[in-house]
Formats: C-alpha cells, sequence, structure tokens
C-alpha cells in the first residue's frame, strides 16, 4: 500500500450523522443526563457520542489512513469540549483506528502491505478455530444471530448504504464466531476485523463499482447454509472462498 497524503480532515454534520446520533450533541447530552444530571454521565454520554461520529467517520471511507484529526475544528464541529474529545480520541486508538503521532496529534490509522496481511492470517486462524469448536450446533436457534445480520444487509443494500453493508458483513462474521461460546476468543476477533474495516473502507467506492449489491449477500447466505448444515470442514471451505482477501491481490 503506498503511505497516504497528510491533510487536515474535521467532520461535516452530514457526513457523520448516523441513526444513534441523529439528534446531535445536545439532544443527547440533554437525554442521557437531563438538567442538574450526574456530571460524570454527562461526560460519558459525550464521549460515546463522539466516538460513534469519528468512527462512522473513518469507516465510511470519507476520512483515509494518515488523515490528521484536528481537535479544534472537531470540539467546534461535534459541540463538545477537548476532555471528552481526547477522551473519544484515546477509545479510538485502542480499537487501532488513530494513532497518536508526537508533536503532531491525532491521525487515522494507517496500515501497511504487510500488517493487513498479517491480520488476515490472524483472522483466518480464530475463525477456522471457532468453526470446528462451534459446529454442529445444538439447535436451529443459535443460528438467530447470523439471520439477523442477514436481514441488516438485506436492508442496507436496499438503501444503498455501502458502510451499513461494511458493517453488516463484519456482524455476521462476529456472530460465527460467536457461536465458539468463547468470549476471549470473540473480543480478539472483533479487534481484528475493525482494523480490517478500517483498511476496506479504502475500498468501499471500488467494490461499488465493481460487484453487484446482493453478490456479499449472497456469498453470507451460502455461509449460513453451510454452517446450518453443519460440518465445519465443509464451513471453512467456504470460508476459504469467500471473497475476502480480494484487494489484496
Amino acid at each position: 500500500m503506498t503511505e497516504p497524503t497528510e491533510r487536515t480532515v474535521s467532520l461535516s454534520d452530514d457526513a457523520a450523522r448516523g441513526p444513534a446520533v441523529r439528534g446531535g450533541p445536545a439532544s443527547s447530552y440533554r437525554s442521557a443526563a437531563g438538567p442538574g444530571g450526574d456530571g460524570e454521565l454527562e461526560s460519558a454520554s459525550l464521549v460515546e457520542l463522539a466516538v460513534l461520529r469519528l468512527r462512522r467517520e473513518i469507516l465510511s471511507g470519507k476520512t483515509q489512513p494518515g488523515e490528521r484529526l484536528v481537535e479544534e475544528q472537531l470540539t467546534r464541529r461535534l459541540g463538545i469540549s477537548r476532555a471528552p474529545l481526547r477522551e473519544a480520541l484515546r477509545l479510538l486508538a485502542q480499537q487501532g483506528l488513530v494513532e497518536h503521532v508526537p508533536r503532531r496529534g491525532a491521525r487515522v490509522a494507517t496500515l501497511s502491505d504487510r500488517d493487513v496481511q498479517e491480520l488476515y492470517a490472524v483472522r483466518d486462524v480464530l475463525e477456522r478455530h471457532a468453526v470446528r469448536a462451534a459446529l454442529p450446533v445444538r439447535s436451529a436457534a443459535e443460528l438467530a444471530g447470523l439471520e439477523a445480520t442477514l436481514s441488516g444487509m438485506r436492508e442496507a443494500i436496499q438503501a444503498g448504504d455501502r458502510l451499513g453493508v461494511a458493517e453488516a458483513h463484519r456482524a455476521f462474521h462476529v456472530e460465527l464466531v460467536a457461536l465458539a461460546g468463547n468470549r476471549q476468543l470473540s473480543a480478539v476477533y472483533e479487534a481484528i476485523l475493525l482494523k480490517l474495516q478500517l483498511y476496506m473502507a479504502l475500498n468501499l467506492r471500488r467494490e461499488a463499482e465493481l460487484a453487484q449489491p446482493g453478490d456479499g449477500l449472497d456469498r453470507h447466505e451460502r455461509l449460513l447454509a453451510a454452517v446450518a448444515d453443519g460440518d465445519p470442514e465443509a464451513v471453512i471451505a467456504v470460508l476459504a472462498s469467500h471473497g475476502a482477501r480480494s484487494y489484496l491481490d
């Protein structure tokens, strides 16, 4: 991957708006704590709001790896002070979406070609382990989470929401690994997928141009059918042909 050129970025209200934050900073502040409410609760709600909006901006591909996140601009756009903003940036750094550069401040995290290859390798190992530990499932009810993510995927496709589709793809794989019932495994796996979604955000526009809207849905429906059949090796074979590494070629 080529090193991105660094440029300053701030969030626009329209670009950052999502379902969880449609009311904006002021309404979230009031609904969380209310007049005279607990100060710590107010601060926590503002941090959560900032995390949600910044994360959506990053994962939508509207801000690219290496772009600076300037505190003065972000506090003005988000309507919050520096303290909750800095805490939000710290949490995003823990998730691997933001990095702090000495004497230059925060920027959207960058991934090298080697980083991406290693993340995919770790993801493959974790998925194979989870599938072998989880299958066959004890009852069809355990597949409800996978089926729900497919419903969300269909809705996002119909709405033309590329980020929503990408989030649904990630949620499907999180639900798949969760079938193993290992919380520590799920936590590590989710962290890996989030970093990979940062990489995939660069390709959302390219995918929209080259792929049919239903391609990803078809792949995940085939994967769900294989999971329902209960053969771990068959599921692993479907995962191997899943197309997740298409942008590495």
